[in-house]
């Protein structure tokens, strides 16, 4: 059995099943952890839900993490789209993937889905968040929001229990994340700006392995779409 994380598909649906298929060769006692933003800005978003739908009923063991751009989808299906802070081609692109032209009408298959992913998880080695937590409060698990949204915090070991901390959120040079994993650093950023297929530093999903540290890296295959540049 091996244990792999990977974050923000951002609707990279080929790319992701490119990952799961070919390079780390998922198999069923496998754990496969997704730490948020599986949609908005790339093309098929509900391709991306799908695809771990489907994995799941095959029986794979997935677990995913609530990202800002998993709520904000969420809160756009229940608000409107004033709730969807993206330029007007990829919400275009994104009411096209869903075959709807209201965003208030996300069918309920992805509603129910978006709506039942928790905020971190942790296990006996690992926190497992999309962004972090906010280490200024007495109790970190009560801000959610933080989770999917902080950036540039200092990590209090103690209050997660000096375990590892793996998160996304930020993207991030593949070069920075492979020095990370190389110096076996405690808390690794493993957002490889997989949709910015468009600027040099980005364009790649990559997974750890959470046993052995061996990072797996996967080019951006659903290319070319509308966004792409950072």
């Amino acid at each position: 059995m091996a244990r792999y994380a990977l974050t923000d598909i951002h609707g990279c649906a080929s790319t992701l099943k490119a990952m799961v298929t070919q390079q780390l060769r998922l198999r069923k006692d496998d754990e496969l952890y997704i730490l948020g933003d599986l949609v908005n800005k790339g093309p098929d978003s509900k391709g991306v839900i799908d695809y771990i739908i489907h994995l799941r009923k095959q029986h794979y063991q997935l677990k995913c993490l609530r990202g800002n751009h998993d709520q904000m989808l969420l809160q756009a299906a229940r608000t409107g789209e004033s709730a969807l802070k993206l330029p007007q081609e990829e919400k275009e692109m994104l009411l096209t993937n869903f075959g709807i032209k209201d965003i208030t009408h996300l069918p309920d298959r992805y509603f129910n889905f978006l709506g039942s992913l928790p905020f971190y998880l942790e296990l006996p080695d690992y926190f497992l968040v999309h962004a972090g937590f906010d280490f200024k409060h007495d109790d970190i698990f009560r801000d959610t929001d933080a989770m999917m949204n902080i950036r540039n915090y200092k990590v209090d070991w103690s209050k997660v229990s000096n375990k590892r901390l793996l998160h996304g959120h930020t993207p991030t040079a593949l070069h920075a994340i492979k020095k990370a994993v190389a110096h076996e650093e405690p808390q690794i950023n493993l957002d490889a700006g997989c949709v910015y297929y468009k600027n040099a530093a980005f364009g790649n999903l990559v997974a750890l392995d959470l046993d052995s540290y061996a990072l797996f890296v996967q080019s951006n295959v659903d290319r070319p779409y509308l966004n792409g540049r950072k």
